[in-house]
């Protein structure tokens, strides 16, 4: 394409946006153009005139870049050589001028556009020559220091060059992001382009110092090794010419502390067996250190060390009291455990004391509702100590059993060393997330579990590195999990589960009040008394900046709190005055507010019901849409939906069907009509029967245009014949209807026995309903008529 020249300033030329890179003039640049607008503007260039314009793009990520995506501010490169290869261009660029583009003439089949040239602001005053000999004596140094660049480039700046080249010369090669050398494209004055250069080059050649610096200790730190090394050698051959065998006094210590260690009789006699083939064996013999680890293994393990079995159930009641709120009948179900244990050691009619209760207890519940930290009040309250193993992403077997001897590194498995950190035999020991276990080709961690949990077994543990029976009967084994579906059976058949429900609005306020503002206190370093935080204020983090189970992130909102007002007070002198936080002041703290007061629905709609479910999280509600379109009786169900509910869905619209006389509706109306139903929050799978009296009171409302009562929500699984059955996860889900501001409730009939586990403070805001049928949930369901059958 040949230059169309309007002005003596203006010419049209290709452009070809560049990803990432930036030719500046008097420089050269291999580059590499593969989408085809690129080629074609490259192939155009080069049969005419073999100029072009190389505009940077504005985000790399963009693969066909419109104007607007492209910077201003470019460069005309002349090609001066050029090569195809499958589709794709290489070509060696050099660049001529700086150019502003002005307008863009085309776009089909690559961009043209008229370009301005602009040229460079060259100040000739001392300022600028002496920034121009500090910069080449920078880069100089940097080179030294081992900054690389190609040799003819640096050759050609210290022979001598003007300051406009030497600018352009030396931001094609300094190490800055793309949008850093656009700005350098970008600035018309040479001293100020000089100044932005002599800083980032003074950033690269701290690196390159620390570098060198790193690189200079580890040398050192080797040649001392070395240098060790010989010298410990010559020490032994000394000690060896005086009589002196280090040898030999390793292995007395070794027999004294093997005789000290109350080990059984047969772990004895094999650690004596061990003891006499490292006493054999040369000091240069590399498996002398692989059997002295395994001696200090065994020395070290708290064979015969118990902590005292104190047992009393008030002391125990009193911590449990102290240190969590609510959570009675887990409470009491703990209690009633250690009052066993109380017992059993006991002598009772003349016999021995008995092993305690060898029930493993496993608590459920969502996260942050206290089974970690209530595991370290039981453990206080025995007086033992208290040992946390997370088992979140094992996957490999030799983790829980450790690794055989023959294996270079190998060390005994994670309960073995709990047992060692411990120091006792008898500690309270956690097995923290065992329902995230997973498996693999390297076995199958939750099987390696079972000897360690059965009571029957494991008395006579086998660790794979120990390859000696340890006795864990003696530990109290405390398992936790979020749910317990995916902890296999046969563990599961071995644990006691205690369910640990998810707080109500009471319980995360006096826990707040109690426990939370004086722990973030002290954490924060605040003086006592100085802030106040009134009910009022709290209860409103609670409904506005939390919705969960638990009370983690309402933690995470006083720490946010007390963080601001600790930077408040660092530099204040006079600190009697008194910090006072009302609601209103929040929004300065946590910023807006980051949930509505009542997630139900403002108003009654027409085929939209409110739904409970049950997550690892606690409760939560749901929305259930129905939607009615022209059609062919098609039934689409979306919403990343299980198997379960789609069924559900199914089962309702045959409900409906058998019911359409009662209902009012055509006796064939499916059969022009597609029917959807969707339950929002797409990406969030979604499973199980409970809700399909939601839905089937949903399609009923689309269908006869009734709205549904917005401060109504249900559960129940439906048959066909309209009958409304019993669902699991009540307290969790009436918990989270009661959070949203639901008013009324609907269950089946048979789930009435499980109000008695709901708090109080929860059922005298709500009106519940037990209702045995659809007729009866639609009844109370529906804002207007609905006959009796």
């Amino acid at each position: 394409m040949d230059t169309l020249t309007t002005s003596p300033m203006e010419s049209l030329f290709p452009v070809v946006p560049i990803r990432d890179g930036i030719v500046f003039p008097g420089t050269e640049m291999i580059l590499t153009f593969g989408r085809q607008r690129s080629v074609s503007a490259i192939e155009a260039a080069q049969s005419s005139g073999k100029k072009v314009v190389l505009v940077m793009q504005r985000n790399s990520n963009i693969n066909d870049p419109t104007p607007s995506d492209l910077f201003q501010i470019g460069t005309v490169g002349e090609i001066i050589q050029m090569m195809k290869n499958e589709g794709e261009i290489n070509a060696l660029v050099r660049g001529i001028s700086k150019v502003e583009i002005a307008s863009y003439e085309s776009v089909e089949p690559f961009y043209v556009a008229r370009v301005l040239e602009t040229g460079d602001i060259v100040e000739n005053d001392t300022e600028t020559q002496a920034l121009f000999n500090h910069l080449t004596n920078e880069l100089r140094r940097a080179v030294k220091l081992g900054k690389t660049m190609d040799f003819l480039t640096f050759m050609n700046i210290m022979s001598g060059v003007t300051p406009l080249v030497l600018s352009y010369q030396v931001a094609s090669v300094l190490d800055i992001k793309p949008t850093e050398r656009q700005e350098l494209l970008e600035e018309r004055s040479v001293k100020a382009r000089l100044e932005k250069e002599i800083n980032f080059i003074a950033k690269e050649i701290k690196i390159l110092e620390l570098e060198k610096k790193i690189a200079t200790k580890t040398q050192e730190k080797f040649d001392k090794n070395m240098r060790e090394q010989v010298l410990r050698e010559r020490m032994k051959t000394i000690e060896k010419e005086l009589g002196e065998d280090d040898e030999n006094k390793e292995v007395k210590e070794l027999a004294d502390r093997i005789k000290k260690a109350g080990m059984p009789d047969e772990v004895r006699i094999k650690a004596e067996k061990e003891l006499s083939r490292l006493a054999q064996m040369s000091q240069y013999n590399p498996e002398a250190s692989y059997v002295r680890t395994y001696l200090d293994w065994l020395v070290e393990l708290p064979w015969s060390v118990a902590s005292p079995n104190n047992v009393n159930v008030k002391d125990a009641e009193t911590v449990l009291d102290k240190d969590h709120y609510g959570l009675a009948k887990i409470k009491e179900r703990i209690l009633e455990y250690l009052a066993v244990m109380k017992l059993r050691s006991q002598t009772q009619d003349g016999k021995k004391p008995g092993k305690a209760a060898p029930t493993i207890l496993c608590f459920v519940g969502p996260p942050g509702v206290g089974k970690t930290s209530i595991g370290k009040s039981i453990a206080r309250s025995l007086g033992r100590k208290f040992v946390k193993m997370s088992l979140g992403g094992i996957r490999d077997e030799a983790e829980i059993r450790g690794h055989r001897r023959t294996y270079v590194g190998a060390l005994p498995g994670r309960i073995i060393q709990g047992i060692k950190q411990a120091g006792t035999k008898n500690p309270v020991f956690m097995l923290d997330e065992i329902d995230k276990v997973g498996a693999d080709f390297r076995g199958d961690p939750s099987s390696a579990l079972l000897e360690a949990l059965d009571p029957e077994q494991n008395s006579a543990f086998s660790d794979h590195y120990l390859d000696a029976p340890f006795d864990l009967s003696d530990v109290f084994f405390i398992t936790t999990c979020n749910v317990l579906d995916t902890i296999p059976h046969a563990l599961r058949d071995r644990l006691e589960v205690i369910h640990f429900p998810g707080y109500t609005e009471e319980e995360k306020f006096h826990i707040a009040k109690d426990f939370l503002l004086e722990k973030q206190r002290e954490i924060h370093g605040i003086p006592k008394d100085f802030v106040r935080v009134s009910n009022s204020t709290l209860y409103e983090i609670l409904r506005r900046y939390t919705r969960e189970a638990g009370v983690r992130n309402l933690e995470r909102q006083i720490a946010s709190i007390y963080r601001k007002i600790a930077r408040k007070i660092a530099d204040i002198s006079d600190r009697k005055k008194i910090i006072s936080i009302s609601p209103k002041e929040l929004h300065s703290y946590l910023g807006p507010y980051k949930f509505t007061s009542s997630l139900a629905e403002k108003k009654d709609e027409i085929g939209m019901s409110t739904g409970l479910a049950w997550t690892e999280a606690g409760g939560d509600i749901l929305f259930i849409e129905v939607t009615l379109m022209p059609g062919r009786g098609t039934l689409t169900l979306t919403g990343q939906l299980g198997d379960v509910m789609k069924e559900s869905g199914q089962a309702a619209l045959s409900y409906v069907r058998s019911r359409w006389k009662l209902l009012g509706l055509p006796e064939k109306f499916y059969q022009k009509l597609d029917i959807h139903i969707h339950v929002p929050e797409g990406a969030v799978p979604k499973d199980g029967p409970s809700a399909g009296a939601a839905i089937a009171t949903a399609l009923v409302s689309a269908l006869t245009k009734i709205p549904i009562k917005r401060i109504v929500a249900m559960t129940g699984e439906i048959t066909l014949r309209g009958r409304v059955l019993e669902i699991g996860g009540v307290k969790e889900k009436v918990i989270a209807a009661h959070r949203a501001g639901i008013k009324t409730l609907i269950l089946p009939k048979n789930n009435k026995k499980d109000l008695e586990d709901i708090p109080k403070s929860v059922t005298r805001d709500l009106a519940f309903h037990f209702a045995e049928h659809m007729d009866e949930v639609l009844r109370i369901a529906l804002a207007g008529h609905f006959k009796k059958s």
